[in-house]
């Protein structure tokens, strides 16, 4: 049996879910349409650390130029290391490459269903995972980035700190997902999270969970969620070396792959 909130908060999703050109929304799935798992698949792995207004026009690139995972797999990595400059975080890239040459040559092109079968592909963690075979193939898995941690905190007004609530919030989350509507549902959540229970200026007045949230009922949300305080980073030092002939070429030397900014080029050191 559905939990009510989550009756409540697909309610609300099918008035004001975001339009997003990744996404398939409630009343086009509702006529039959389906997401595209390529474009579920590409489109989390870009927002990784990264804004959706950030990634619209590089998403809207990359599926102009491979509009499925075979062009993909197919494209040299130079050229997909080129149209993700600027998106950062290149590591993100090398591993899409990895995990579309996966699927071409092993699964036939075509992405696996499950989160367990997902999983096993190169550079996919368990929010991907779960992501993915929610959104694309309406799986009952729990999906739970920041955005949902922060709406699960305040909800149930969680007092552990992040990182250590992490399994309260994944356990909180996992009780309201629905079998029905998993992937709507899945949306729904970072939706909320991402237009209405926000960080810092929570419009508390527009979400259709305010009467349920045991934050807000305390006069609590905006402290919530707690998180521990950060250890100081370490200072490391190192030398480069910079090196130009007369004609003022200078030398560099690529990066090694698994160490900062692995395959880009610097200095030599």
């Amino acid at each position: 049996m559905r939990d009510p909130s989550a009756t409540i908060l697909l309610e609300w999703y099918d008035a004001h879910a975001r339009d997003l050109p990744w996404r398939v929304g409630p009343s086009e799935r509702k006529a039959g349409e389906v997401p595209d798992p390529y474009q579920v698949w590409l489109s989390e792995i870009m927002l990784q650390q990264t804004t959706v207004a950030a990634v619209r026009a590089y998403f809207r690139r990359f599926v102009e130029k491979w509009p499925d995972v075979r062009s993909l797999a197919a494209a040299e990595d130079a050229h997909v290391m080129a149209e993700w400059a600027g998106l950062g975080y290149y590591a993100r890239a090398r591993n899409l490459l990895k995990c579309a040459r996966s699927i071409a040559q092993d699964h036939g092109g075509r992405f696996p269903e499950t989160r367990a079968d997902l999983l096993r592909l190169p550079g996919i963690g368990p929010y991907t995972a779960a992501a993915v075979a929610a959104i694309a193939f309406n799986r009952p898995e729990t999906v739970v980035d920041g955005n949902v941690e922060r709406v699960m905190s305040r909800l149930f007004s969680v007092e552990t700190p992040l990182p250590k609530a992490k399994p309260e919030l994944v356990a909180l989350a996992t009780r309201l997902t629905p079998a029905e509507r998993p992937g709507d549902y899945a949306q729904a959540v970072m939706d909320l999270g991402a237009t209405i229970c926000t960080p810092k200026s929570p419009a508390c007045g527009l979400c259709p969970w305010s009467g349920n949230c045991q934050a807000m009922a305390a006069g609590r949300h905006l402290e919530l969620p707690k998180r521990a305080a950060k250890t100081a980073r370490p200072v490391r030092y190192g030398i480069a070396y910079l090196a130009r002939r007369a004609d003022g070429a200078w030398l560099v030397q690529t990066r090694r792959e698994m160490r900062l900014l692995g395959c880009m080029l610097g200095w030599p050191g």
